[in-house]
């Protein structure tokens, strides 16, 4: 069973699945996604879990949310998860999450700790060292100089830039396409809290059980999710070799295999390798074609 709701004060969201005595399952996609983000990932979850799928403010269908902001922050965005959440009267879940999600999922840790049961955090973002100043405020400047369109696509291949992420890559363009620029501009805005945060839950002990899945061609995100895991007690590493920052999208079946093991206990890998096949571009217009 899947309901899809939207309302003034609410994110877009979509519940899957009806099992009263279901595990909850809340999915955070990353900055420039929505809930399509997910699409390779529900059917191998729902037999298992009821799931909560949402569009970030802005994202996908959560467009014109009250109230509106000047500017965002983390707490804004955090928020606006936990108003569904509550709504819902979901009062514990485990939390699935896509790069910049793992920042969000890391601040509703902080404030509603007995909220989460485990996480897992894809491509997560540990980093607020010069190379992720350099990333950021590069955004910043160029925002004057270039349509913010021209900028993701841009930061797309910076971020994905091997044959093997065109997918991904693909995905992501297609979905951030959605964002106005004024509304880009507000998400661009995070980077001021960021590095506060991001000191703040690296620094901090995390005190439930972790997984964080890495492609082993993040080469910007990699290192830092390296010794985050290294350092935290609860947290466990998982490397899918051949992929890169979107591995939920490049190798599906093997990340959603360690999800699953992840939370069933069972035996989770260090590493494991995937077998690439590049989307050619005719792929691509056939994906499009169907509004993938």
């Amino acid at each position: 069973m899947s309901e899809s709701r939207s309302s003034g004060t609410l994110l877009h969201h979509e519940v899957i699945g009806d099992r009263p005595d279901a595990p909850w399952m809340v999915l955070i996609h990353g900055a420039g996604g929505s809930i399509k983000t997910w699409k390779f990932q529900i059917e191998a979850f729902a037999p298992h879990y009821r799931l909560l799928l949402l569009d970030l403010r802005d994202h996908g269908l959560s467009k014109d949310i009250l109230p509106e902001f000047p500017a965002y922050d983390f707490d804004i965005v955090a928020e606006d998860i936990l108003r569904v959440v509550d709504h819902l009267g979901i009062q514990k879940a485990h939390f699935v999450s896509l790069s910049i999600g793992s920042v969000i999922l890391q601040k509703i840790d902080i404030e509603r700790p007995e909220l989460i049961d485990r996480m897992v955090m894809a491509g997560a973002i540990f980093d607020g060292s010069w190379l992720m100043h350099l990333f950021v405020h590069s955004a910043k400047v160029l925002n004057y100089v270039l349509p913010y369109r021209a900028i993701y696509w841009l930061f797309s291949f910076i971020v994905l830039p091997r044959r093997n992420h065109r997918l991904s890559r693909w995905i992501f363009r297609r979905q951030s396409r959605k964002l106005t620029q004024g509304e880009y501009l507000k998400w661009v805005e995070l980077y001021k809290p960021f590095f506060k945060l991001v000191r703040q839950y690296v620094q901090r002990p995390v005190m439930k059980k972790g997984l964080v899945v890495m492609g082993d061609q993040d080469h910007i995100f990699f290192r830092a999710a390296e010794r985050f895991t290294q350092l935290q007690r609860n947290m466990r590493l998982s490397v899918i070799e051949n992929c890169g920052h979107v591995c939920s999208i490049e190798a599906p079946e093997l990340f959603n295999e360690l999800v699953l093991n992840f939370l069933q206990d069972a035996d989770v890998p260090h590493r494991v390798t995937a077998t690439p096949v590049p989307k050619s571009w005719t792929e691509l217009r056939q994906l499009q074609a169907t509004k993938a």
